[in-house]
């Protein structure tokens, strides 16, 4: 994993902030349902799993699944989306994302997030975290990661232009999403370094926010 061993510093308007991978480690449980998945389909569950990181259930089945209907892929995926909403064993929180969460409050930052808000909520309560007041979750959209409505969506509703957003983030889908809305990427984890972000880091314990006269919010990275 090539991490940032070099503090870098960013600065930003505001923080969008994906959660699976980001915030919360919920691999154990997306493994799970998604290897089920797989294997009612007779698809390859680690070519599969190689899809799902970063989209709503739909748009990963969508690509797995090229000529089965739209209308099935959303039914199937109200399906998992409540089975993924009961199942949060082995859901912790990523290593720093309490104090990273804690160091936010009061600056401009949002959840966003393909988990509906059902999930969300499940999978942010499991880790012991809190939501931030302003969350962009899969009914607020049109489209999946990696397109960046989300992310554009997040800029808005903070009052920030995209172009002044850090996103977080972890998967192919979500990083390609940032990079679409204009942000500067700061990617967490082994999975994110696999597709160059702006900087790379192990977990949260390696961010630092403080706020900045004006509104601003100073990033020391790594």
């Amino acid at each position: 994993m090539t991490v940032t061993t070099v503090p870098t510093v960013l600065t930003a308007r505001a923080l969008l902030l994906d959660m699976d991978g980001t915030l919360v480690n919920s691999d154990a449980v997306v493994e799970r349902i998604w290897r089920r998945w797989a294997e009612r389909h007779g698809l390859d569950a680690d070519e599969v799993m190689q899809v799902v990181h970063g989209r709503q259930g739909h748009a990963s089945m969508a690509l797995l699944l090229p000529d089965r209907p739209m209308e099935q892929n959303l039914a199937d995926n109200a399906r998992m989306l409540a089975e993924e909403t009961a199942d949060v064993d082995g859901v912790v929180a990523i290593p720093g994302a309490p104090e990273f969460l804690a160091s936010l409050r009061g600056l401009p930052h949002a959840l966003v997030t393909s988990a509906d808000l059902a999930l969300a909520t499940a999978r942010m309560g499991a880790a012991g975290l809190a939501l931030p007041e302003v969350r962009v979750t899969a009914e607020s959209v049109g489209a999946s990661k990696p397109d960046p409505e989300g992310f554009l969506k997040g800029a808005a509703e903070l009052g920030v232009e995209p172009g002044s957003c850090v996103v977080f983030e972890d998967s192919a889908a979500g990083i390609e999403a940032g990079r679409a809305a204009g942000m500067r990427v700061v990617g967490v984890g082994a999975r994110a370094d696999l597709y160059e972000p702006d900087v790379v880091v192990r977990d949260l314990t390696r961010v630092r926010v403080e706020g900045v006269a004006g509104g601003g919010i100073r990033l020391y990275v790594g």
